[in-house]
């Protein structure tokens, strides 16, 4: 499969999410092994890294600083502000002080004098994202990032954005599981030239055929406050997962490889950074560039896993307060401690 742009430049359709690291979900690898993870990214031609201000609190970013240091110009390097740790708990906050006093940390832990793309993680919706995105529009003026992304942001947002500055890269939620995108926000990527970058593109591990009981994932796990996931909504997604594998063998690949190709084939603007731990599933990971899938082939998996046989939303109430994405009209965040 041929490279994809990206902020001016061109990386493989599949990159590596380094919040698997040391964010959000659990079992993390030591310091040492994080490192020997994302050095064998590198070796198996990973081009496209993606880290920010909030994961692990700055220790993601301290990792990859670390871990590929003296090989820097051999990836696109990918951060994020606008959204960190503080006293324990994510805090957005898009002000344009705030935003420049979060680059120059992440360039300092990223060992690095230029960010290649940086993302407004979160739209802060007490600052109008004009004046965040003028803040990032002076960093490229100084020539500390490359290009302006956003995340987790509708269509109309991106526009506002677009209007200030350029923008080069959306990152949202986009996965068969997840749809959000196709109600505005890829086509009009599309129309303004913006890659859309799609993070979670395994459903948080539900579409690799791994995960048979969340419940059993350690405490502090994300996964146990997204209704997908709870008591009552997981046993009827896994219903799903038998014609989906059943897909993926009869074209000579894996769930995993199935799910990221599905992805990339929505359009030559995506590309898509599943994130793992191991390196096993990184190279696995990476043979979705050469699954072809035709046009009867799409149609059986959008048929298969969609909006309307995906059980539950996406998020809890309090995590979907901090997303500006569109949603489907019958999207209900239940309240989350109702869910088992």
């Amino acid at each position: 499969m041929e490279k994809r742009t990206l902020a001016g430049t061109t990386v493989r359709p599949v990159g590596l999410g380094c919040m698997n690291l040391s964010h959000g979900y659990s079992n993390f690898p030591t310091a040492q092994e994080g490192a020997r993870l994302l050095q064998h990214a590198l070796d198996a031609g990973v081009d496209h890294f993606d880290t920010a201000t909030l994961y692990g609190g700055g220790r993601n970013e301290e990792l990859l600083g670390s871990a590929l240091l003296g090989r820097r110009d051999e990836y696109f390097l990918a951060s994020k502000c606008g959204l960190a740790m503080v006293n324990g708990r994510g805090a957005t906050d898009g002000r344009p002080a705030t935003i420049k006093a979060q680059a120059e940390a992440s360039l300092r832990k990223l060992n690095t004098d230029r960010i290649d793309l940086y993302y407004l993680h979160r739209l802060d919706r007490s600052v109008p994202v004009e004046d965040s995105v003028g803040a990032l529009a002076e960093l490229v003026a100084e020539g500390k990032i490359g290009g302006i992304g956003l995340s987790e942001v509708s269509a109309a947002t991106l526009r506002r954005a677009h209007a200030v500055h350029p923008v080069a890269a959306v990152q949202n939620e986009y996965s068969l599981w997840t749809r959000n995108p196709e109600l505005g926000l890829s086509q009009a990527c599309r129309e303004l030239g913006t890659t859309l970058v799609a993070f979670s593109p395994l459903a948080r591990a539900f579409l690799t055929g791994k995960l048979a009981d969340p419940a059993a994932l350690p405490k502090g796990d994300m996964r146990h406050h997204m209704p997908r996931f709870n008591a009552d909504n997981y046993p009827r997604n896994l219903e799903l997962l038998a014609g989906f594998s059943a897909i993926a063998g009869r074209l000579g690949t894996t769930p995993a490889a199935l799910a990221i190709a599905w992805v990339l084939a929505q359009g030559d603007h995506i590309v898509a950074i599943p994130g793992t731990t191991r390196k096993e599933h990184l190279d696995e990971n990476l043979t979705a560039e050469d699954v072809v899938l035709d046009a009867a082939t799409l149609a059986e998996l959008d048929a298969l896993i969609n909006h309307g046989t995906v059980h539950g939303p996406r998020y809890s109430p309090a995590q979907q307060a901090a997303i500006d994405t569109e949603t489907f009209p019958d999207e209900t965040f239940p309240d989350e401690t109702s869910q088992a």
